[in-house]
């Protein structure tokens, strides 16, 4: 458009300067072949401005013609992307609406000559899954992974299908090939943490942590609730392996969590299963005198024996300093039992289920009450612990 206003303003101009040439007409004279032309100057001016519009037009004449004929040959081509677009749009609205076999017919058609095929084959996928259709959920996965900037998408969808199909092994493959770090995106970080956990692989898991916490994945008080059950399990998962790997499961820790007690206690019971018990209990005895705690209590009763008689005294010895804390009448009430004085063992457990009554104690407090021959009180003491079952 804006050429034909420069052609249009160039003749206009002509026009209005040719009178002033007028009395200035100059000679043109030229051969071609055999013919012999003689013109004025400006009339050859106006022609050759003449001549390049008429050649314009008859370009712009023999390009409209091509670009009718080629557009009439691409024709279905055209169809079929219209046609992918309408499919497309229906499947996207299938997955709102949940209709996941019409959402899945849809977006596999509308993958063939979409604009997007992975996403349609990705959004096929899940439907498919919806379905538990494996075999076509798998086949889409394949197809998009051909997209190269859809690898990773597509190993993310994969890893999450397999791990919501119970395929735990192929899921962790999977996920391997993803190679979760600082910088992997949070889908990847949340499927590394759920599959972590339904492997049972602690070791994993608290290479993980650091990592969740800097990216804010949990809220502070579930990435507490997940240091605490990881660092458990890994110490009770490593005290029935071997001694070499309870050494290293504690030092794992942090200084700070080598002081707490549920640690310290699950630590110490590993230490006198292999034949380490004098190194324990000096540890249990050191915080015993200073505070209390159930795991730190319940260490005690399980490694002690009536041939600790020191440290036995000095637990002895602190009953008014703890007299109403039911952790510590439990381990007192164990320790007279041990040593089968069953008369204190008795008086113990019964202050226990008085404060704080479960089964395993009226189930203690029973068995006490048979040694001392009172058989319908422990009677009355199987039935309360019936009761909690």
């Amino acid at each position: 458009m804006i050429r034909i206003m420069i052609y249009l303003g160039i003749i206009l101009l002509g026009l209005c300067i040719s009178p002033f040439f007028e009395g200035m007409n100059g000679y043109l004279y030229f051969t071609v072949w055999d013919y012999e032309v003689e013109t004025g100057v400006v009339f050859a001016v106006i022609a050759l401005i003449v001549f390049y519009g008429l050649l314009q037009i008859l370009e712009w004449a023999i390009i409209f013609l091509l670009n009718l004929l080629f557009s009439s040959r691409l024709l279905p081509e055209k169809w079929r992307k219209k046609a992918a677009k309408k499919h497309t749009l229906i499947g996207a609205l299938a997955l709102a609406e949940e209709d996941w076999a019409t959402a899945e017919k849809a977006m596999s058609k509308g993958a063939e000559k979409g604009e997007l095929p992975a996403l349609n084959l990705l959004a096929a996928a899940r439907a498919a899954q919806h379905q538990n259709n494996t075999e076509a959920r798998d086949e889409y996965l394949l197809q998009a992974e051909n997209e190269r900037l859809a690898v990773k998408a597509v190993g993310t969808t994969r890893t999450r299908y397999l791990l919501q199909q119970g395929e735990l092994d192929k899921a962790r493959k999977e996920l391997d090939k993803l190679s979760p770090t600082s910088k992997s995106k949070l889908p990847v970080l949340r499927l590394a943490l759920e599959l972590y956990q339904a492997q049972s692989d602690w070791h994993s898991l608290k290479l993980l942590l650091p990592i969740i916490k800097k990216r804010n994945l949990l809220s502070g008080e579930e990435l507490n609730e997940l240091i605490i059950s990881t660092n458990t399990s890994l110490l009770v998962s490593a005290q029935q392996s071997s001694e070499q790997d309870l050494e290293k499961a504690w030092h794992w820790l942090s200084r700070a969590e080598r002081k707490e007690m549920r640690y310290l206690a699950i630590y110490c019971v590993g230490l006198n299963l292999y034949q380490r018990k004098p190194e324990a209990l000096k540890l249990l005895m050191k915080q015993l005198k200073s505070s209390t705690s159930p795991d730190l209590l319940s260490a005690l009763a399980e490694i002690i024996s009536p041939a600790d008689v020191e440290e036995r005294k000095v637990i002895f010895s602190l009953e008014n300093k703890y007299a109403e804390e039911v952790n510590f009448q439990i381990l007192l009430a164990k320790l007279y039992q041990q040593n089968k004085e069953y008369r204190h063992a008795t008086t113990y457990w019964q202050k226990v289920c008085n404060l704080q009554p479960d089964k395993v104690c009226w189930l203690a407090l029973a068995e006490s009450q048979e040694h001392l021959g009172e058989l319908n009180k422990a009677v009355n003491s199987y039935r309360n612990a019936a009761s909690f079952s």
